[in-house]
């Protein structure tokens, strides 16, 4: 049973569900009991719903692929930059190892989450259902979703989000499988045309499955006028989900434009490695070595080996590419929990979890809280690569 919170109160320019900014006192316990207008309310503090980023490897020198511990780290990293509900996301690797990771995530989950952390609702598995040929910096460990495999995963119960490429052998019957079990169904890493990528989403549209764009734009094709390619199939659906990782090196700050012009379901990412937060230097991903230099990481074939990113830096990002406050904070926050169908978070609403975050005017952390819980700011003792 939880222990009832000491009701707690924060002023300041509060975000509604309509997207107003008002002056208002925000009083929560483990859930927002209260929204009251207060025309006192400093100026200078703005108080938004807790980012949700549904896909992110690592950060602070940890990578959910390397167990319990690390995905603790990587929690208290991300909280600390105002993300307070998370997806740990595996990568490619030999199928035992990507089993002990969604049994390390589990394992976090099962014990009570992560006091000092984002609330951790589940796991993203991206590989190794994939194609071989648009690895990104996925590692060359790719295998078909037959059902035997498929099985292993919901045994665990632990999967909330998968990346599958629609061409790959099995693929469509392992989505139906696994969206039957609630998992949102992400095209990623694929090679297929806009054809097929349509076809998938409107047999998986049809039994009601979410749908989502993993990393869109990155590992899939590009647009032309004659040639869509999976970003155009992937826009044109109505009803899938698109993440972006707007770090402005992985995704155009016009593409990214294009994308909100073509959906309001846009949503951030981070696709953070556990190079987040390190600075330059030699770092991993997935067994593979990785030249972090100048705020980018890199394979040393020179592929782009996931982000540095945080939340607070993509909310940033996103109103420097034009958007507004209430609209980048919808893709932080409301968006990605419609994605995952959490109807407890991602706006701020009486009844709904104190999953905050306190900017100032120049969208810096102040203050974060998870269910009502206030988490350090503190830098985390980095984990050392694995």
């Amino acid at each position: 049973m939880t222990t009832p919170l000491q009701r707690q109160t924060l002023s300041g320019q509060v975000l509604l569900p309509s997207g107003e900014l008002i002056p208002a006192r925000l009083e929560f316990g483990h859930q927002i009991s209260a929204i009251l207008p207060d025309s006192t309310a400093p100026t200078h503090r703005l108080i938004l719903p807790g980012f949700i980023d549904t896909h992110v490897h690592g950060g602070s020198g940890a990578d959910a692929m390397d167990g319990p511990q690390a995905v603790r780290t990587l929690a208290r990293f991300h909280a600390a930059h105002g993300t307070t509900t998370l997806l740990p996301t595996t990568i490619t690797n030999p199928w035992e190892n990507v089993l002990a990771a969604l049994r390390g995530i589990r394992q976090v989950m099962d014990e009570g989450g992560v006091p000092g952390g984002a609330d951790i609702v589940g796991a993203h598995l991206e590989g190794p259902f994939i194609s071989p040929g648009r690895l990104g910096a996925q590692p060359p460990n790719t295998l078909e979703p037959t059902p035997e495999r498929i099985a292993e995963v919901l045994a665990l119960n632990v999967v909330r989000a998968v990346t599958i490429a629609p061409e790959v052998p099995g693929a469509l019957e392992a989505s139906f499988e696994m969206a039957r079990a609630g998992v949102r169904i992400g095209v990623g890493h694929t090679r297929a045309d806009a054809e097929t990528v349509t076809a998938f989403l409107n047999a998986l549209n049809a039994v009601g499955a979410r749908t989502c764009a993993t990393h869109l734009y990155n590992a899939m094709g590009g647009i032309e006028g004659r040639i869509p390619g999976p970003p155009a199939a992937l826009m044109a659906d109505a009803h899938a989900y698109l993440e972006v990782i707007l770090d402005n090196i992985h995704v155009h700050p016009g593409s990214f434009r294009l994308a909100c012009a073509a959906s309001h379901r846009v949503m951030l990412i981070t696709d953070a490695m556990r190079a987040a937060g390190l600075g330059d230097g030699i770092s991993e991903l997935g067994g593979q070595r990785v030249i972090v230099k100048d705020g980018q990481a890199h394979l040393e074939s020179g592929s782009l080996a996931g982000s540095l990113l945080t939340m607070d830096m993509a909310l940033k990002n996103a109103m420097q590419a034009g958007i507004s406050l209430a609209e980048a904070s919808q893709m932080a926050s409301g968006t990605p929990a419609r994605s995952l169908n959490l109807s407890d978070r991602g706006m701020l609403e009486p009844g709904l979890r104190a999953d905050l975050v306190v900017l100032d005017a120049d969208l810096n952390v102040l203050e974060v809280y998870v269910g009502g819980h206030k988490v350090s700011a503190e830098p985390q003792t980095p984990e050392p690569p694995r």
